[in-house]
């Protein structure tokens, strides 16, 4: 036995690949963005190939955030390509004087090459790492720069060369020459997105719009021009200036809702070398929503610069809480959250050596954040409470607080009983509910399925092993005008939370959550699109990171089955249009049979995962919030309680003879 274990350990040896220095691969220069570019830009979806633009124009940002810019322009071609020009100081064209190579170079071609590690060029910048320039080239068929400085006007340009396995990224194609005189200064990137790399190529309008106007909010009295010449007539070109800046802001935030104070409450100062500036605006919302940035980069997860804000508000309101006798000295301090519901902020800090997390930049790490604001919110916010001429607007807060907390205590017990209810081994959950069994929740998967029919069928087709099954018996109650307390009775509401396991509100942890992907799974009707926009005002209001991390989809049934006669080869089409195209593709309508689904239940359990949740073939639209303000003013005009506003958006902007305006699928 001994023997036989000893020669299969030399068998063994000898069957293994060798590992020796010689095996080890060093990537050279902008390589190793090539070959993990979800290192560098997240992913290579839709997110990545728009996080190309944002690297460009985030450094223009810079110029402008640093007084040296107040123009900038973008510029996407027929050709998908990407021109950001702006009026700031032009990229250094003298020679580095220990790489002997110019400095506009070195930002295409090295990475973490940049003015930004020290303070000497850039008080403050978005661009800490100095990657982004490096990792737009690297992932483009072509990049040209050109710099306007010192007179002139110079030109350099790259190519990624090569096919398969074998490009080069970032070749120098062009070396940096004088092109003419310049009479200004400034920088101008050209660049196309490598389709080699990227899944889909197709820069969308409506986030680059979107993202120039946020820009230009958190910039006040820079001009951000935006060109689509894939577009003809008014909507190829957009500009926009908010000389009110983050008052501006707030205000169009908060479009649509009945607001307690006009004039938004302006925050800012200075402390230790950081720079704050915020406002607040108060609504009759039941919930708060904080926007926070740091050096004009959204920080969708928040931060150290978030809890130091949370912190101070919450000191200073409780201190005139006691100052004015809304407290009692018997009475227990209001908490954070009561002291925030209905709030509306906006966040902005600039600093030096900002430390985020990855470079995607999503959350703020540094401490010295977290004091700095407080200082400067403790005594800003301080002084507005104790200004008399407030008085009315700091008496609202507190009273708004008072009453959410006796609401809070009031449901304390209705809420404690349904969540020791719910967590009884899933009671609530019993007969409805078919978990997966699956432990890797990076794989998991949940349906959440209209209708018991459905339910059914997709219980039966479904791999139980990462797939799991929640069937709606009703429809969700909207969570638009609503407490969390009221939530709580509704049982549709009440499994889904205990399903997800991740909690919610204020106590949703996205560390818990059990499965992955989140997927609406409705039928193709009114009924259906009114249950997803109910599921989805949910997520955003009580787990918005659900749908910020893109654990939200929405599964994709086909319309029509598409039968040829003669071959028996089975098409599906998701629309009328694409039903139309796919008959003549098959010969005619006199070549195939078709067949309308009505509905979800009229599917048998092999046809629904054949088309629908099979990962393999199935299409699923990934929710996003490509802008924040557009999301909230279209949730609160939507789901909330003006009708006549309602009505007046749905016939300016819905056109009911176009079947197949939600089809922007992504394969998943």
């Amino acid at each position: 036995m001994a023997k036989q274990e000893k020669q299969d350990k030399q068998d063994k040896q000898v069957n293994t690949p060798a590992y020796n220095a010689d095996s080890i691969t060093v990537l050279e220069g902008l390589e190793p963005v090539r070959k993990r570019p979800g290192m560098y830009i997240g992913d290579t979806d839709v997110r990545g190939l728009h996080h190309m633009v944002w690297e460009i124009v985030d450094n223009a940002v810079d110029e402008a955030a640093n007084g040296f810019a107040d123009r900038i322009e973008v510029t996407v071609y027929k050709d998908g390509s990407v021109r950001v020009t702006d009026n700031g100081r032009g990229m250094p064209v003298d020679l580095h004087p220990e790489k002997k190579v110019p400095g506009i170079e070195l930002i295409f071609s090295q990475l973490h090459a940049g003015g930004k590690f020290d303070n000497k060029s850039y008080s403050y910048a978005g661009g800490l790492h100095g990657v982004g320039a490096s990792v737009v080239n690297a992932l483009s068929r072509f990049l040209i720069a050109e710099s306007r400085r010192d007179g002139g006007c110079y030109r350099i340009g790259f190519a990624s060369t090569g096919e398969g396995d074998h490009i080069r990224s970032g070749v120098l194609t062009e070396p940096l020459h004088r092109i003419g005189d310049a009479s200004d200064t400034g920088s101008t990137v050209h660049f196309l997105p490598d389709d080699r790399v990227f899944v889909d190529v197709k820069l969308d309008y409506h986030t680059i719009s979107q993202k120039l106007r946020e820009l230009a909010f958190l910039n006040a009295g820079v001009t951000f021009v935006f060109t689509d010449e894939r577009r003809q007539g008014d909507d190829a070109r957009q500009e926009f200036c908010y000389r009110g800046g983050m008052r501006d802001f707030i205000r169009h935030f908060n479009n649509g809702k009945a607001v307690a104070y006009e004039e938004p409450i302006v925050i800012s100062g200075e402390s230790d070398g950081i720079l704050l500036e915020a406002v607040i605006q108060h609504t009759d919302a039941y919930s708060d929503t904080i926007i926070s940035y740091v050096n004009n980069i959204r920080t969708a997860e928040g931060g150290t610069h978030e809890t130091g804000f949370k912190s101070a508000v919450t000191k200073v309101l409780n201190a005139a809480a006691r100052d004015t006798g809304v407290l009692k000295d018997k009475d227990e301090n209001f908490t954070g959250e009561d002291l925030r519901e209905g709030m509306t902020a906006v966040i902005l800090v600039k600093m030096r050596d900002a430390q985020f997390e990855g470079q995607t930049k999503t959350k703020l790490g540094n401490i010295t954040a977290k004091v700095a604001v407080e200082n400067i919110v403790n005594d800003q916010l301080g002084r507005y409470v104790q200004n008399r001429s407030n008085a009315d607007i700091v008496r609202f807060m507190l009273e708004k607080a008072r009453q959410a907390r006796a609401v809070r205590e009031a449901s304390r017990k209705a809420t404690a009983l349904a969540r020791k209810k719910n967590s009884l081994d899933g009671i609530a959950l019993v007969g409805k509910f078919a978990a997966s069994t699956g432990r890797d929740v990076s794989k998991n998967e949940m349906f959440i399925v209209e209708g018991d029919s459905a339910g059914g069928s997709a219980k039966q087709g479904r791999d139980r092993t990462f797939q799991a099954i929640l069937p709606l018996r009703g429809k969700p109650i909207n969570c638009e005008r609503r407490r969390l307390e009221h939530l709580l009775d509704n049982e549709e509401i009440r499994s889904i939370i205990t399903a997800l396991g991740a909690g919610v509100g204020n106590d949703f942890d996205i560390a818990n959550l059990k499965y992955d992907k989140v997927i609406i799974l409705a039928d193709a009707d009114q009924d259906g699109a009114h249950i997803r926009a109910l599921l989805l005002t949910f997520f955003y209001r009580y787990m918005r990171r659900l749908i910020e991390e893109g654990h939200v989809y929405i599964g994709m049934p086909p319309l029509y089955k598409v039968d040829k006669k003669s071959t028996k080869e089975v098409r599906y089409a998701y629309s009328d249009r694409e039903c139309d195209q796919v008959v003549q593709e098959l010969g005619g309508s006199r070549s195939v049979s078709i067949q309308r689904y009505k509905g979800l239940g009229e599917m048998n359990p092999s046809l629904l995962w054949e088309t629908t949740m099979n990962p393999a073939h199935r299409t699923l639209v990934r929710v996003n919030i490509e802008d924040i303000s557009d999301a909230e003013e279209l949730v609160t005009l939507l789901m909330g309680d003006d009708a006549e506003r309602r009505r007046e958006y749905i016939i300016e902007h819905a056109d009911f003879n176009k079947t197949d305006a939600f089809m922007k699928k992504v394969k998943v």
